[in-house]
């Protein structure tokens, strides 16, 4: 009796080695959520999804954001309620697939529903333009500190 309950514990061990390696992850299992831009790399930090809309040099009432940067256009930057100026975020349109990294340079959206104002140069980029409003997904990016940081 006692033999067999070695006998167990002895094949549970062995069972556990050959296992344990097939789990873990590569270097490499990771690297859809990592980004890298200007030479760093960055990793998704949080998600976040809803309604995303358009705004111009037009509607925005002048060629001035929040953080006090000049508005363009066809710039490849956003508007979020509370995410810290210079937060880089990836916008995916739920629709086509299509992304774009942007950098949060302003306040808004204004309207009850959505998430997140782009330029409508992004918008255009990202395919959503004409229609206005689209579904996104916004995947927060922090920078991921290396040895030479």
């Amino acid at each position: 009796m006692n033999l067999t309950r070695k006998f167990k514990s002895v094949a549970l061990a062995i069972a556990g080695v050959i296992l344990i390696p097939s789990c873990a992850t590569t270097g490499n299992a990771n690297s859809k959520s990592q980004t890298h831009l200007d030479g760093a790399q960055y990793a998704v930090q949080s998600v976040q999804q809803g309604k995303a809309s358009w705004y111009s040099v037009r509607t925005n009432s002048g060629t001035r954001t929040a953080s006090g940067q000049r508005l363009s256009n066809h710039g490849a930057t956003a508007a979020h309620k509370t995410l810290p100026m210079g937060t880089k975020v990836r916008v995916t349109n739920q629709s086509n697939g299509k992304s774009e990294v942007m950098t949060i340079t302003d306040r808004g959206p204004f309207t009850k529903g959505r998430i997140l104002d782009v330029t409508i140069g992004a918008a255009e980029r990202l395919g959503f333009a004409h229609r206005g409003v689209a579904t996104v997904k916004v995947e927060v990016l922090g920078k991921i500190k290396t040895d030479g940081d």
